[in-house]
Parts: C-alpha cells; sequence; structure tokens
C-alpha cells in the first residue's frame, strides 16, 4: 500500500490511527448501545476477525475498555484489564468526549491508569461522541521507544 494509502484509510478508518493490526486479538468490555459501531468495525476490519467479549478465557493483544462515568471504579476497570492481556499488550480506553453523558475527566483518567500500573501515551478522538486514551505498562511504553 502507498503512503498516500495508508493516510488515506487512517482519515476514514479510526482503527488505522489506533495501531490495530491484523491478527490482534481484541477483547472488548463496557459495549453498550451507545459505543462507536463505525470504530468497532473498523477494528474488526483491520485485525480481520471479531472482537471477544468479557467471557473470553484466554489473553488479548488489546483491550477495548468503554468506559463512563457511572461504571463504577476506573481504577478496578483498569487493574481487571490488565489481568486480561497478553505481556506488552495494550489498553484502549474510550470514554465520552466532554459534555456527553457518562464524561471521565482527563485528571481522573490519569490518576486512575498511574494507580492501576499503566502509563497513557496517546490520546485521540474516536468518533462524534468518544475519546480513546493509549494505555500500557511503563516497560511496554519504554520498548516502543
Amino acid at each position: 500500500m502507498s503512503a498516500t494509502a495508508d493516510h488515506a484509510e487512517e482519515r476514514t478508518n479510526p482503527a488505522a490511527r489506533l495501531g490495530f493490526e491484523p491478527g490482534q486479538v481484541v477483547q472488548e468490555i463496557g459495549y453498550d448501545e451507545d459505543v462507536e459501531l463505525e470504530l468497532r468495525e473498523g477494528i474488526e476490519a483491520t485485525t480481520g476477525q471479531e472482537l471477544v467479549d468479557e467471557e473470553y478465557d484466554d489473553v488479548a493483544d488489546v483491550v477495548l475498555l468503554w468506559f463512563r462515568d457511572e461504571d463504577g471504579d476506573l481504577t478496578d476497570a483498569l487493574v481487571d484489564a490488565i489481568g486480561l492481556l497478553e505481556d506488552g499488550g495494550t489498553v484502549w480506553l474510550m470514554t465520552p468526549k466532554t459534555g456527553r453523558d457518562g464524561y471521565v475527566e482527563p485528571s481522573d483518567i490519569n490518576e486512575a491508569a498511574q494507580t492501576a500500573g499503566l502509563a497513557q501515551t496517546k490520546s485521540i478522538s474516536v468518533g462524534k461522541d468518544w475519546s480513546g486514551s493509549r494505555l500500557v505498562t511503563p516497560r511496554a511504553a519504554k520498548a516502543k521507544r
């Protein structure tokens, strides 16, 4: 694929901007009717397989965590997500954008991530209503440098 085609795909497929790769196992947690369906479809198209749900009984390369303020304790949710990951895996935390129902303050995301032992490496808009925060273990962040 040409560099121009790569850039075009990044604009049209939000999963490409998030760094999903073919063959990755992506475990989705917190799915509800309000999630960004285009992102989910893009992830499945990019990885070449369906997202797995909370019942999946093996480790995943990426956890896609949809989280709203009323969903409980974010730190607990992140700790649980880490336990589902392959070593060096990534958590993509999806939270509603400012002003949307369930909005989570950026400072709360940062604090919960640090408490859970994660480092935030990237934040990105993933649709009309959702923002994504890429969270990794500190050793995984260093390995990516």
